[in-house]
């Protein structure tokens, strides 16, 4: 089985894309490859950011490795959060404290206003780069629904499906119409194509 990094140690992201590649690849996490820094995400765009992880991986570790950004983007904020999606209330990473901002500073904005839009792109490094991207519609609620998911899952409600946010569907739901699901399923066609 080839071996393959990807350029996290987020335990969700990587259940949800080893679920989606199968056994094909031995997907590794930073951690299994012993990569302990933290690698800059200092890019103006989520691509970038994905970029930079990658590059990092391969040059320092030699292995192909795949990173992924992703970015929330409302636009009642002008884009915000953006490529500051995991950071948004602070350096800290905290899913909690970056949806109560979001809801803080959508609190006087209708529902039709809340629109907003999820993107993730990847960028895999295997041999030459390749860009698979994906978005997801949406709207905003005005408090969390469900408990699944993770980052803004709760408060994200897309246009397809039957109402529910992200985090009120099954992983399996999710993945058939998420952002990260559309990305993911690019690479994965490409990686299998290539086997």
């Amino acid at each position: 089985m080839k071996k393959i990094v990807f350029a996290t140690n987020n335990a969700h992201k990587l259940q949800e894309l080893r679920q989606m590649l199968g056994d094909r690849y031995e997907v590794l996490a930073l951690v299994d490859i012993g990569c302990h820094e933290d690698i800059p995400e200092t890019a103006d765009t989520i691509e970038g950011n994905a970029r930079m992880k990658a590059e990092y991986v391969k040059e320092h570790y030699g292995y192909d490795c795949f990173s992924d950004d992703t970015g929330l983007e409302i636009d009642a904020l002008g884009g915000e959060p953006g490529v500051y999606s995991a950071r948004y209330a602070g350096p800290g990473h905290d899913s909690e404290a970056n949806i109560d901002k979001v809801l803080t500073k959508l609190q006087d904005v209708p529902m039709e206003k809340r629109t907003a839009r999820f993107r993730t792109a990847i960028v895999l490094l295997q041999g030459e780069e390749h860009l698979f991207e994906g978005q997801v519609e949406g709207i905003i609620l005005t408090e969390r629904h469900g408990t699944g998911g993770f980052g803004y899952d709760s408060i994200f409600q897309p246009v397809e499906g039957d109402g529910s946010t992200f985090a009120q569907m099954s992983p399996e739901q999710k993945n058939s119409i998420s952002h990260r699901g559309r990305a993911v399923a690019r690479l994965v066609e490409f990686l299998n194509d290539r086997q």
